[in-house]
């Protein structure tokens, strides 16, 4: 059996976003039918300091409520229905960090907290307790005072590199980032400004120190086939149907070619 650092995964991002309205159950639904096997998505806390599944801070965008999910309860932002082409549906509204665990609960899963706030992450690490997912979850953050927060605390899942991490890994002798690197996942884009991300030396060199490397957004089958083809552990995508037939042509390659010598360094 492969290690789990080396275990591939197409990712829902925010579901099968590229169909229907991100982050909602539905969207999940599909993202597995359509051939994910595992989801991505983001956390908000609410005034009454329940976890909800939503990617920006207000319903503004999909919902054209302009209210701030932190400043109000959990009754008020189940009300906001979600746009689906354009129109408000019943079907689709913002779903708590507990109703997706029960509904998904074998699923691996990359959930981003996106507030900026420490004091958000005890709710976050509760919920997750609860429904006995840890090591379901790879908990993300573009805070990396959250990430240390939540190490802090001792969860018992991984968490995926902070930024600081990310450019250990990038730039640093491998001997020094091993001992600045805490997490177990770089998950980053293709490349960060001028700086590529997505070379079979960095691949390698995340495998050397067994670390899974998982990309985001990829939307086109070219580019999710030359980042497996490099090593990738998994990539991210609004549309798990179209980077699906990649995937499948990847698991029927023999287990030594997935664990070829060249990707391990």
């Amino acid at each position: 059996m492969r290690h789990f650092a080396h275990e591939l995964r197409l990712y829902g991002h925010r579901g099968a976003s590229a169909h229907l309205p991100e982050n909602t159950l539905p969207a999940f639904e599909r993202a597995i039918a359509d051939g994910a096997d595992a989801l991505e998505l983001d956390v908000h806390l609410t005034s009454d300091r329940h976890a909800v599944i939503s990617h920006d801070p207000d319903g503004r965008r999909l919902a054209g409520e302009p209210d701030h999910i932190s400043l109000v309860t959990l009754e008020r932002v189940r009300r906001w229905r979600l746009k689906a082409g354009g129109d408000a549906s019943s079907r689709y509204h913002v779903p708590t960090l507990g109703e997706v665990l029960e509904a998904f609960p074998a699923v691996p899963m990359s959930i981003d907290l996106k507030p900026d706030d420490p004091r958000a992450v005890p709710e976050l690490l509760e919920v997750l307790a609860r429904h006995g997912a840890e090591e379901q979850v790879i908990l993300a953050s573009f805070s990396t005072r959250v990430v240390r927060r939540i190490r802090g605390l001792g969860y018992r899942g991984w968490t995926a590199l902070t930024r600081p991490e990310v450019v250990a890994l990038r730039f640093l002798p491998v001997p020094l980032a091993r001992r600045l690197i805490a997490g177990q996942a770089a998950q980053v884009p293709v490349r960060s400004g001028p700086v590529r991300l997505d070379g079979r030396p960095f691949v390698a060199r995340c495998r050397r120190l067994g670390l899974r490397v998982d990309y985001w957004v990829v939307n086109d089958p070219l580019q999710a086939r030359a980042l497996l083809d490099a090593g990738a552990t998994g990539v991210m995508t609004d549309d798990p149907a179209a980077i699906a037939p990649v995937f499948r042509e990847r698991q029927m390659l023999p287990e030594a070619a997935l664990d070829s010598p060249h990707l391990n360094g």
